[in-house]
């Protein structure tokens, strides 16, 4: 009777399962149905940022508690994303979006008015606070594209920009972050291309490092006060295949 009730139960646990079995394994570009998932996954992957943190803990967002600051946070990242749906690449890996990658390749942009009102960046305006708008759109963004610039110099339009790179807390150590690296990689090795990034944590340098990323500089956020936020440029050249990771892409993948 006990060997009738095991079989029973290794019955149930080999139902199948709706969720589609390769995204266990296979990294897949998404549009804008899925945005949402996909923005907080990287809103749970960048809530002990320090970048994140530095933009919405201003002293005047009056009347904001960890709660309403947590709910800005996914705005900000849903605009993000749904920005790079419009006009970049983003990748992901998992049953549940556990690992997302958000790529802009060579010659794209999402700074245009279309993009901007589309992907909803425009309500962040009024959503930040004084010193949250200064610090984003006068502090951060300037200081973003003023430094990709100079470090690639006639390159800048012509390299793949990893702009997030995240795994959330369920999915870490399941090898997410190294097949969304890969995968790019692989295109970017492929054209002859350039990776640029800039990174939030020191721990992720290490990591970067691995993937043929070289740190650049580092560059400063509120510099002035108390707690400066560094952000490390780092810098991957192509590779020839004869030094790269065999990397298996998928039949369906393609940048959009």
């Amino acid at each position: 009777m006990e060997h009738v009730r095991t079989s029973v139960f290794d019955v149930e646990l080999k139902k199948r399962s709706l969720i589609p079995e390769k995204w266990e394994a296979t990294v897949r570009a998404i549009g804008i149905s899925e945005y949402k998932e996909a923005a907080l996954s990287l809103a749970q992957a960048f809530a002990t940022d320090e970048l994140a943190q530095y933009l919405l803990d201003v002293p005047d967002l009056v009347g904001y508690d960890d709660e309403a600051k947590w709910r800005l946070h996914v705005d900000i990242f849903n605009y993000i994303v749904a920005a790079h749906c419009y006009k970049g690449v983003v990748t992901t890996i998992g049953p549940d979006y556990e690992g997302v990658a958000l790529w802009m390749p060579p010659g794209k942009e999402m700074d245009d008015w279309l993009t901007i009102i589309r992907s909803g960046m425009w309500r962040l305006y009024y959503q930040l606070s004084a010193e949250g708008r200064k610090r984003y759109y006068d502090e951060l963004l300037p200081v973003l594209h003023d430094t990709k610039a100079e470090t690639m110099g006639d390159r800048d339009n012509d390299c793949y920009y990893l702009v997030y790179l995240g795994t959330k807390p369920s999915g870490q150590k399941r090898g997410y972050g190294r097949k969304l690296i890969e995968q790019m990689a692989a295109k970017a090795d492929a054209e002859g291309r350039a990776i640029y990034l800039e990174s939030s944590s020191e721990k992720n340098n290490a990591y970067y490092q691995k993937f043929g990323f070289e740190i650049k500089k580092d560059i400063y956020l509120g510099a002035n006060g108390p707690s400066p936020v560094r952000l490390t440029i780092m810098v991957r050249e192509p590779q020839k295949l004869a030094n790269t990771i065999p990397i298996k892409l998928s039949a369906n993948f393609k940048v959009m």
